[in-house]
């Protein structure tokens, strides 16, 4: 390591004019004290800049230039990062392929093990590439196999939910089910990030995933081949009944898009003479919060969602505008693999006692994340609160027990039968 600390311009070095003073210098007990005295001063320059962090450290061979400024020391931390910077100096010089070595990875790698150690595995650094499949997933467009993917209470990689109608869905995989291995890769210590890095890869391509499904003591192999997915998040069917018709509204997800295709369909329903709807969250693995809110306000007023901050303090949120179907019959379905926002839609309703949420207990993910944008195209998804149904039920680990309880077997799948469904369209 090589340190450059410049001297401050002020420092004036002994310049001897008159013919005593030269006839001293010539002394050596005299030229040993100017000397000393011109290192010391050096020494105390060089302690007093390196005292306040404009630390400029030059790494020979791969590693880039690295700059620290002005980085203080958390208030109520004692940390010595001198060890940061043993290790950061030791790894290029000691370790065997030099070609490894890259100080950007350096800086990400250092910044997502920070991260990790919080023991959250929602709370996750995203290099700029792990940042950009993010923002594909939530505008509904993306190069991968279609499924939605988390941690279970034991934080363990598990499937969310597959979207309908991808490679995922086709290959028979199931909300819940284990994701042991990615290719070669064991999952026991991936983060979210990473995990999703592996699974994503260009339409054509093929992944192997290993896993283990609920009930089953054998894991199992699945190869997969990825596919362009594009999801339209809101999609309405109707339905003819003896009370006349009912809309069935699937809703897969809550992206950037959701809120306006919601709008749509809202629109869409108007036009038309109905007796009810039916809203479908089943194996919708959640998204963003505000359009959670924004699609049970259609149906709903007052608090939709209460979030629980780290200092004890509890926020309430409510309808975002005048809901078209506020007294219109309703039904919601919901299974495993309904998640975060799609369970804070069911917990607001199934709390106002607005209607029957029917089929199986979801996921159970309580916590609200905030994306912070960092520079260079790096993002950090942060814990920042519990959310709690409007009565004030955490859901976090349990989910949401519907009210009429239904389950779909493998056997209901295979022969096309939903009755789920059919026992929504016989409560509304």
């Amino acid at each position: 390591m090589v340190v450059k600390t410049p001297l401050p311009e002020n420092i004036n070095l002994p310049q001897e004019t008159s013919e005593d003073n030269y006839k001293a210098a010539k002394n050596p007990i005299f030229n040993f004290f100017v000397q000393f005295a011109v290192v010391a001063v050096i020494f105390f320059a060089l302690g007093f800049t390196l005292g306040q962090k404009q630390i400029e450290v030059k790494r020979r061979g791969l590693v880039p230039k690295i700059t620290v400024v002005n980085k203080d020391v958390p208030k109520n931390q004692n940390i010595d990062f001198s060890l940061f910077w043993d290790v950061f100096e030791t790894l290029p010089d000691k370790y065997i392929d030099k070609s490894a070595v890259d100080g950007q990875k350096f800086l990400y790698g250092a910044i997502s093990g920070m991260v990790r150690s919080l023991g959250d595995p929602y709370t996750a650094f995203l290099d700029p590439k792990q940042n950009e499949a993010v923002r594909d997933e939530l505008s509904g467009s993306y190069e991968g196999i279609g499924i939605q993917i988390g941690f279970n209470k034991d934080k363990r990689l598990v499937v969310i939910a597959p979207i309908s109608g991808t490679p995922a869905d086709g290959a028979g995989i199931s909300a819940k089910d284990l994701i042991l291995k990615i290719d070669s890769r064991d999952t026991f210590d991936l983060t979210l990030p990473e995990a999703v890095d592996l699974i994503r890869g260009p339409a054509g391509t093929k992944v192997k995933l290993q896993l283990s499904q609920e009930g089953t003591d054998k894991p199992f192999d699945v190869v997969i081949a990825r596919a362009q997915i594009n999801i339209k998040s809101v999609e309405v069917d109707w339905r003819n009944t003896d009370r006349g018709e009912v809309a069935i509204v699937k809703v897969t997800r809550f992206g950037e898009k959701t809120n306006s295709e919601w709008d749509m369909a809202v629109s869409e329903i108007a036009q038309r003479d109905i007796f009810g709807i039916i809203v479908d969250m089943r194996n919708n693995p959640g998204g963003l919060l505000d359009s959670s809110i924004h699609v049970a306000s259609e149906f709903m007023k007052g608090t939709i969602v209460k979030e629980q901050f780290s200092d004890g303090r509890i926020a309430s949120r409510a309808q975002d505008h005048e809901g078209k179907f506020l007294k219109m019959p309703l039904v919601v379905l919901v299974n495993s693999g309904s998640a975060s926002a799609s369970e804070i839609f069911a917990g607001a309703i199934k709390d106002a006692r607005r209607a029957k949420i029917v089929g199986e207990k979801t996921f159970g993910k309580g916590t609200v994340q905030e994306p912070i944008e960092l520079s260079g195209g790096s993002a950090l998804h942060v814990t920042v609160a519990k959310w709690l149904t409007p009565a004030g039920k955490s859901i976090n680990g349990d989910g949401i027990m519907p009210d009429v309880a239904v389950e779909t077997t493998s056997g209901d799948k295979e022969q096309n039968k939903d009755p789920q469904l059919e026992k929504a369209l016989e409560l509304i």
